[in-house]
């Protein structure tokens, strides 16, 4: 799906300067990480697929107990890049100094390369790297996920799926797919090639049983970790049942979430909405992660 493109001109500019204030030294790749200084590691690898690398942003004066938050770009599961991600990553860096962030890339998915499970498995490949580094990185293996579009699909079902341990604190999804069994999605890919494009990768004539594998509607269990969601009620590409439903599935769960529905909005937004989600996103990651 198209990159989510959330934030205002002047919010742009900003991020821009405040971005290139300061030279980061990039990570050492023996010892353990001098704890005092904020480092930096753009395209760390972590498999062979040239798509498989993240950056890595760790903060000063950070412990075992520094929590991580975990970026997951859109694309409609078949393009999109990290870097579509960085204002928000600059965003969080300036508002939680005390936060290590992951703002992943993952293999695209193709004709051949179904998005599920080979994106999720990414994720988790990406999770076992951070957690075999903890030590000489000083963080620790609590995590946050924030997505958007396909990313926020993502999330969610890894966060609801994935996470045998159980260490997702919160995860948030912006305008992310929830149920790929949707009848709405029939008339919404109708009326949308270029959603239909998205749906297809998932394959031709799948089962119910796939398609609800890959749901984090039919995933998320009354163990799920504290789930915010944003939608627009004028999206092309995301009916408003795949929030609204799995609202209130998270509901009847007793799942600690938060629901928002933009009315006007599309598949994104700018200006007052998106002060109101980065105010109630600051709100969530403070009071959940």
């Amino acid at each position: 799906m198209k990159v989510f493109k959330f934030l205002s001109l002047n919010l742009l500019v900003l991020i821009t300067f405040l971005g290139c204030s300061e030279k980061i030294e990039p990570i050492a790749t023996t010892n353990i990480l001098d704890t005092t200084q904020v480092y930096e590691e753009f395209d760390v690898v972590y498999g062979d697929d040239e798509n498989q690398t993240f950056d890595l942003y760790l903060p000063a004066n950070r412990t075992l107990d520094t929590k991580v938050i975990i970026l997951v770009h859109g694309g409609g599961w078949s393009g999109g890049d990290k870097t579509e991600m960085d204002a928000l990553k600059t965003l969080l860096i300036e508002d939680f100094p005390d936060v290590a962030i992951a703002n992943i890339n993952y293999r695209l998915a193709d004709s051949n390369n179904k998005p599920y499970p080979m994106q999720t498995n990414d994720i988790s490949t990406v999770v076992r790297y951070l957690k075999t580094n903890e030590i000489k990185l000083s963080i620790s293996d609590q995590l946050g996920f924030i997505g958007t579009s396909a990313g926020g699909h993502l999330s969610l079902l890894w966060a609801y799926s994935f996470d045998t341990l159980q260490k997702t604190n919160m995860v948030c999804s912006i305008v992310g797919p929830t149920n790929l069994t949707d009848p709405n999605y029939v008339t919404a890919a109708e009326e949308s090639d270029e959603l239909a494009t998205y749906l297809n990768l998932f394959g031709d004539n799948l089962t119910d049983e796939y398609l609800q594998e890959a749901s984090p509607l039919y995933q998320v269990t009354a163990n799920a970790p504290a789930t915010q969601l944003f939608y627009g009620g004028n999206d092309p590409l995301i009916p408003i049942s795949q929030g609204a439903d799995l609202n209130e599935k998270l509901s009847k769960l007793n799942v600690t979430h938060e629901y928002t529905l933009y009315p006007e909005a599309g598949h994104g937004w700018t200006g007052l909405e998106f002060l109101d989600t980065w105010t109630k996103m600051k709100a969530f990651i403070n009071t959940n992660l």
